[in-house]
């Protein structure tokens, strides 16, 4: 059975109260989690965030196919942070046996919550009838469900979307298949399947999931400012909050929520030196993690998201993400930060 919430806060200005959840036996800390995002939370990134806030962070999306595990792909995605608690591992697949074995073998590796991917809306996830795929059948996910959790000693976690297109939002019977099979916690994507990220994610679904089922409840989706982080605890009721897109190049936001839920003021924007601080040390654990080769590889990406925030970056950004050495991207960067441009860089 999952833990009982055991903390209550009122959240400034909210207009409701905010239980902060447990999963098991871990208690998360604030309400704001890093969603887990393919390509992108690897483990400098969620070192990163967690650096400024984010209460949990959870691997990317590994598929369960332990016979894929041996690239060097699947190796990071493996990758554990074994600074950091709770560990969170998330998988990916429609068999559950195969899920099963992938959920005890990450066990057996340091995990201490599986997350089970039932929210990617990728054509190619999708093709392998998993993902959001899974939310088409409502026997398989519990099949899958009740496998996993009786696999593992661990809690069991699940990330879902409201439904498969907008006129089959059919998440309430999915969360209540969760919760009758042991799932921990939901985090639930503010859209459907077909949806992808296009149009504006809606939160009424997650309300009524929330309403339905009595374990905690995550809400994920067009989570952008402090602002409307607290509309969204206020309009779905949900125990906390996933923040994904919003993270990218700026894993500062973390800050600026906590910081913003407990006092309902806005924190002094960055400082031109910090900025490129934060910068530096992320590209520097990139080359590190990946290799100078695909480090520079996986920064191109980071520092793009990165320049988006920042003002006059245009010509750096179209530099720097075309060279290939990791000197050169740090020796731009450091040029960049350099140039007189006043205290206020941020464009946002």
């Amino acid at each position: 059975m999952p833990a009982a919430n055991n903390l209550t806060q009122g959240a400034p200005g909210s207009g409701t109260q905010i239980t902060f959840l447990k999963i098991g036996p871990y208690r998360i800390t604030n309400p704001f989690m890093l969603a887990p995002m393919a390509g992108i939370t690897d483990a400098p990134f969620r070192r990163l965030c967690r650096r400024f806030g984010a209460a949990m962070t959870t691997s990317e999306m590994t598929t369960a196919d332990i016979g894929l595990w041996k690239t060097a792909k699947s190796q990071r995605r493996l990758d554990l942070d074994m600074d950091a608690t709770p560990r969170v591992v998330q998988i990916a697949g429609s068999d559950p046996a195969q899920l099963a074995l992938a959920a005890t073998l990450c066990v057996e590796r340091g995990a201490d919550i599986i997350d089970i991917n039932m929210g990617c809306p990728a054509k190619k996830v999708c093709k392998q009838l998993a993902g959001s795929a899974l939310l088409r059948d409502p026997l398989l996910v519990e099949r899958i469900l009740a496998a996993v959790v009786a696999a593992v000693d661990v809690p069991v976690t699940l990330k879902m979307r409201t439904g498969w297109d907008p006129d089959h939002r059919n998440g309430v019977e999915i969360a209540k298949i969760a919760a009758d099979n042991g799932i921990q916690a939901l985090a639930i994507h503010g859209r459907t399947r077909a949806c992808r990220y296009k149009g504006s994610a809606e939160y009424a679904t997650i309300a009524r999931i929330k309403n339905a089922v009595d374990i905690p409840i995550i809400a994920n989706g067009d989570i952008t400012c402090a602002e409307k982080s607290l509309e969204v605890l206020r309009l779905s009721g949900a125990d906390g909050l996933m923040i994904g897109r919003a993270a990218r190049g700026r894993p500062w936001i973390f800050r600026e929520l906590n910081h913003y839920f407990d006092n309902e003021t806005h924190l002094t924007p960055l400082e031109k030196n910090e900025v490129r601080d934060i910068m530096l040390d992320h590209l520097n654990d990139l080359y590190q993690f990946y290799g100078d080769t695909t480090g520079v590889r996986v920064a191109r990406k980071h520092l793009t998201w990165y320049c988006a925030g920042l003002k006059k970056a245009e010509e750096f950004r179209s530099r720097v993400v075309r060279v290939d050495s990791a000197s050169e991207q740090i020796r731009l960067t450091r040029m960049f930060f350099g140039e007189p441009a006043g205290d206020d860089i941020l464009a946002v």
